[in-house]
């Protein structure tokens, strides 16, 4: 049984090379693809209006280019920031909601006791208010920031 596992283990991870090698074979070629078309269409700006305007129309394209890679990682960014946020936020409503950390911190007040759970409790809400402050005001930087 053991073996078996190990075995399917390596002819997936072979597979993974292999499409991962061919992958990457077809970048490369991508890329010299696009390496030879903008040399031809360099060459024809450089035959039929000279070197400036094909230097110059070769830095617009690039420039293109840049800018939208740069507004989709922008975008992609901010888009996770948010998914991140709300995971967080529906996880402490997870957990406060959940009946076993409810009944576990019955338990816990049964066991210490009323008036010696008020100050831990108190400082408990402190420290909460301080992360709560923290997190608030990083928030706000981030938002000034872009």
């Amino acid at each position: 049984m053991l073996q078996r596992l190990i075995n399917d283990a390596k002819t997936s991870a072979g597979n993974a090379l292999q499409l991962t090698s061919l992958a990457g074979a077809a970048a490369i070629a991508l890329l010299i693809s696009l390496a030879f078309l903008c040399a031809a269409a360099f060459v024809y700006l450089l035959q039929h209006y000279g070197a400036v305007e094909a230097c110059l129309a070769g830095a617009a394209l690039f420039f293109v280019m840049m800018l939208i890679a740069v507004g989709v990682y922008m975008a992609r960014k901010r888009e996770m920031r948010r998914r991140a946020e709300r995971a967080a936020r529906a996880t402490a409503t997870a957990a406060l909601a959940d009946p076993i950390m409810i009944a576990t911190g019955l338990q816990i007040v049964r066991a210490i006791g009323v008036k010696r759970l008020i100050p831990i409790i108190a400082i408990g809400g402190l420290a909460l208010g301080l992360m709560a402050s923290r997190s608030a005001a990083g928030a706000r930087e981030a938002e000034e920031q872009e």
